[in-house]
């Protein structure tokens, strides 16, 4: 961004920045947040090639309670790997600064029950399943469009529409949408029942109108837990649809609720070559870092598992010996759900150890080491051709 540019902004948007300067001045409760989180990783493959790299994400957030009714958050943020610039002096360019969230949201108070957001919006649906903020990503995952939440004693539903790409824009090449239900039913024996439907809605030439209908119950005790199942019907880039996915998770606590123990399995169909149809699940825009292992093997599906589908069987401890610690140790076993032409069904293991210890109210320190054994039909698929370790120290300010 060269001096005559840099100018040109910053007097094109002088009207914005007092107009927004003149509505936090008249505002209520003003608040500004933000973070800092840079990560160090490294890479190696047994056998091929390794590499290390810090990067880091930077977000600052202005929250502005215009009216009682009204309020405005943006956030702004900065996503960047060490060393990107070309030179620390004469390459000062924003390359990576984007608008990460900026809505307004109107709370009725006629109708207290109802909330209203419209806007780019990170949007959690449940246990981020299909819908999620993607969170562990650097740059995290937001949406354009309008998102309805309305909530009563026992239960709360959201109605959302989001425009994911549109091809009037010069970035994009396609018109997709997302649409979506979700409601949730509180107090329901010992847990809570989530019921939703998702239609993602693509015009490429091959269009795409994909539905995912599916129910989670999550429960919280003594033993804790939760089983969710989604089915997807409708097209995906003109071929019929016809998959599923089944999750199911179970877990205690003990030594005075310092230590956990949880066992889970999850299964996402797969294709049969022998079929007409597609019958591989669709993770949509999921958070897939939460559930398919901590080294990211598996975090766009069906395409890292090459139309497979995936079974995870994994088993997890966690222990906190003070109140500033918790130390994880996760294991998974990844096998594909329909072989093909596979020469076996086993993908990897993996081993992830995480410890985690907060050194202020506003600081954490994360470091992480995952193992992933890797077999033959990963390597076929294209995914991984060797054993892979993989090491991340992460700092996480918050203010």
């Amino acid at each position: 961004m060269n001096l005559r540019t840099f100018a040109c902004g910053t007097v094109g948007a002088a009207p914005l920045l007092l107009a927004l300067a003149a509505a936090t001045a008249q505002a209520q409760q003003p608040t500004w947040d933000g973070q800092i989180r840079p990560r160090f990783e490294t890479r190696d493959l047994s056998g091929g090639p390794s590499d290390a790299f810090t990067s880091m994400r930077t977000r600052v957030g202005l929250d502005v309670l215009l009216e009682q009714e009204v309020s405005v958050f943006i956030q702004m943020q900065d996503v960047r790997v060490w060393g990107e610039e070309t030179d620390p002096l004469f390459d000062f360019e924003g390359d990576a600064i984007d608008l990460h969230q900026a809505y307004v949201r109107y709370r009725s108070q006629e109708f207290e029950w109802l909330t209203g957001t419209v806007g780019r919006q990170e949007t959690l649906l449940g246990g981020e399943r299909l819908v999620g903020a993607v969170d562990w990503a650097q740059q995290g995952q937001s949406f354009d469009g309008v998102r309805l939440d309305m909530a009563g004693e026992r239960g709360s539903a959201s109605v959302l529409a989001y425009v994911v790409s549109d091809e009037t824009a010069a970035t994009a090449g396609e018109d997709r949408q997302l649409f979506g239900l979700y409601g949730t039913r509180e107090e329901l024996g010992p847990g809570a029942l989530d019921v939703y439907w998702l239609f993602d809605r693509a015009r490429d030439g091959v269009d795409t109108d994909e539905h995912s209908i599916g129910a989670r119950y999550a429960f919280d005790g003594e033993i804790n837990g939760r089983f969710e199942a989604t089915v997807q019907s409708g097209t995906r880039a003109g071929a019929d649809v016809s998959s599923f996915m089944f999750g199911a998770r179970v877990g205690t606590s003990f030594n005075e609720g310092r230590a956990t123990a949880t066992i889970w399995y999850d299964y996402l169909s797969g294709d049969d070559p022998s079929t007409p149809e597609v019958e591989v699940f669709n993770t949509l825009y999921a958070t897939n870092h939460k559930f398919y292992g901590a080294a990211d093997i598996f975090t766009n599906i069906p395409a890292h598992t090459g139309g497979a589908g995936l079974q995870d069987i994994a088993a997890k401890l966690a222990f906190m010996p003070n109140d500033e610690t918790t130390a994880a140790f996760d294991v998974h076993t990844f096998r594909v759900a329909e072989q093909g032409g596979l020469s076996g069904a086993h993908l990897a293991d993996e081993i992830d150890l995480t410890l985690t210890r907060r050194l202020t109210a506003d600081l954490e320190l994360t470091g992480g080491l995952s193992l992933v054994f890797q077999d033959d039909p990963l390597g076929e698929i294209g995914r991984l051709s060797g054993d892979q370790r993989w090491f991340y120290l992460m700092l996480d300010a918050v203010f």
